[in-house]
This record gives structure tokens, C-alpha cells and sequence, in this order.
């Protein structure tokens, strides 16, 4: 693995809770540099800080992705040849996630199609369930 595995600039992605399917989409903006990974984006919950670290060497990589003016989630992942996959968690809550850079849209399609319904109607179930941790 190298540092061009860990591209610099717009993300997309989903993430899930644990037991259910239902993916909830996200937007980010990330910099990865010496080891360093900085950055910001948005979802159903509302914008975000994202402040961790990489490891070129091996592909992991865990950061905090902080909402503004709100909580906290932990993140913990692995850079694959489609994106990072890895796991967050929350208190109570945990779930999945996959990012990828938006050049490599393949996945982009693939996401798009197996959404059920707009990232905007999940964000009362997303509130709630954060609101019980």
C-alpha cells in the first residue's frame, strides 16, 4: 500500500447499523498527509469534522468524525481497492461503513440503486437512535 491509496479530496460513502441493511449515505472532504488525515462532510445527522490518522503501510486508518455542536462517532477501517470498509461506534451504538474516493465512481451506481428511500427521510430514525445512547 502507498500513499496514492489514500487520495486527498471528495469521498463518498454509507453507513449502516448494526442488524439492519438500510445504508445512510455521506458526503466528505478529506486530506490524507503524512499520517495525518483531516477533513469535513455532511450527512442525515448534519455537518461534520473528520480529525485521525492513516497508515500507508498497512491500510488502516481510524478517526473521529465529530458533528458539529453535537456528538461524536469513532471510526476504525482498512483501505481496500474499493475504499475503505471498516466499523464505527457510539456509546451503545455500532455499525459498518464504506467510503471511496469519488473517482471511482463504480460504487457510486451500485450505492445509488440499492438505496431504499432518500437519505433525508432516514433522519428522525437517525436522531432517535443517537438520542438513546
Amino acid at each position: 500500500m502507498s500513499d496514492a491509496q489514500f487520495p486527498s479530496g471528495q469521498w463518498f460513502g454509507f453507513y449502516t447499523y448494526s442488524g439492519h441493511s438500510r445504508r445512510y449515505l455521506m458526503d466528505l472532504v478529506l486530506e490524507f498527509k503524512n499520517g495525518r488525515m483531516t477533513g469535513h462532510g455532511s450527512d442525515g445527522i448534519g455537518p461534520f469534522i473528520i480529525s485521525g490518522i492513516y497508515h500507508a503501510d498497512n491500510g488502516e486508518c481510524s478517526w473521529a468524525k465529530q458533528y458539529v455542536g453535537r456528538h461524536a462517532v469513532d471510526y476504525k477501517g482498512y483501505r481496500e481497492t474499493k475504499g475503505i470498509w471498516g466499523t464505527w461506534s457510539i456509546t451503545h451504538s455500532k455499525g459498518g461503513f464504506h467510503i471511496w474516493p469519488l473517482g471511482e465512481g463504480g460504487c457510486l451506481a451500485r450505492t445509488e440503486a440499492e438505496q431504499t428511500e432518500p437519505a433525508k427521510q432516514a433522519q428522525p430514525a437517525i436522531h432517535q437512535t443517537v438520542r438513546r445512547s
